[in-house]
């Protein structure tokens, strides 16, 4: 048996993949994700890290310090964000690839070059949370941080991750510094409610879902639970669901479903991926919600003692 030892770990996997695929046709595709991939492997290993292993299209890297994985993942953002098809690894800032990363602090044991440990599974699930361009942590790692690192966070929430019965203080990492420390909201130990359920508004239609009603599917077909009219649309456009506590929004359209919290100035593009939902804010489907003309949803993820009557 390995050694235990704190680290942290870091997944990355490369978005959109499939559409990749379909739009550049196998060849290129799989010239493009090569050369994304090896592109990631070497900026790991630059900023001290060490690729444990590839996943498919993503690959789980290794950490002895937890400030070096944190720079290492807007590096890792910005060089695949430039890989552009073309041959010899050309790039552009419009590039199609698009990566989600979560990292992870916590004990590890390194078994035949392989690491196993709760880190790594907490990693795995924040993945799975991560939106397109995402890079999803835990307070706990950020408490390996030097105080100036801190501005760049925003506290997401406490999520109930897949096989904790203790839920996680999951934050998300900006490209750029806010200047003001978000140490006081990522450090806070006050549990959270799990949702019971969500509002949505558009344009006249004000409709609750519960979380024993769900999975919901929004789109423009009149089965769809949250009909919209408009032709960017798709008929089944997006879909929210409940499950370890937490609602989920997915895409599952062509022109892409958008997300911007409240008090939050990013906005998160989905492109046949997921984001955690969580306080209120808006869902525009098939264009960003700075456009006017696109469908914007109003949402609220609600405790059902929220829409009691208060006395």
């Amino acid at each position: 048996m390995g050694n235990t030892t704190e680290r942290a770990i870091l997944f990355a996997d490369l978005r959109s993949s499939t559409a990749l695929y379909l739009k550049l046709g196998n060849k290129e595709a799989a010239r493009l994700v090569t050369h994304s991939l090896a592109l990631l492997g070497q900026i790991i290993e630059r900023a001290g890290g060490r690729v444990v292993k590839t996943l498919g299209d993503g690959l789980m890297a290794v950490y002895d310090n937890a400030e070096r994985a944190v720079d290492a993942s807007t590096s890792l953002h910005e060089s695949v964000e430039r890989v552009a098809p073309g041959d010899g690894g050309a790039t552009s800032k419009d590039g199609p690839v698009k990566l989600k990363i979560a990292i992870a602090w916590g004990e590890t044991v390194e078994v035949d070059g392989d690491c196993f440990g709760d880190a790594v599974n907490v990693a795995a699930r924040l993945l799975d949370l991560a939106g397109e361009s995402e890079t999803l942590t835990t307070a706990e790692l950020l408490r390996q941080l030097p105080s100036d690192h801190l501005d760049r966070f925003r506290s997401i929430d406490k999520l109930y991750l897949r096989g904790r019965k203790e839920p996680v203080s999951v934050v998300r990492m900006e490209r750029s510094r806010f200047g003001d420390t978000m140490s006081t909201v990522v450090f806070d130990t006050l549990p959270s409610d799990m949702p019971d359920g969500i509002r949505l508004i558009w344009m006249g239609t004000e409709r609750v879902f519960s979380t024993a009603s769900m999975p919901v599917i929004l789109g423009r077909s009149p089965q769809a639970h949250f009909c919209v009219s408009d032709a960017r649309v798709s008929r089944s456009h997006a879909r929210i669901e409940s499950h370890s506590g937490q609602l989920y929004l997915s895409d599952l359209s062509y022109n892409g479903t958008h997300v911007k919290f409240d008090h939050d100035e990013q906005v998160m593009t989905l492109r046949r991926g997921t984001c955690t939902l969580h306080g209120s804010g808006v869902i525009a489907l098939g264009a960003p919600p700075n456009d006017p003309s696109s469908t914007q949803i109003r949402f609220d993820v609600l405790s059902f003692s929220d829409t009691l009557p208060q006395y």
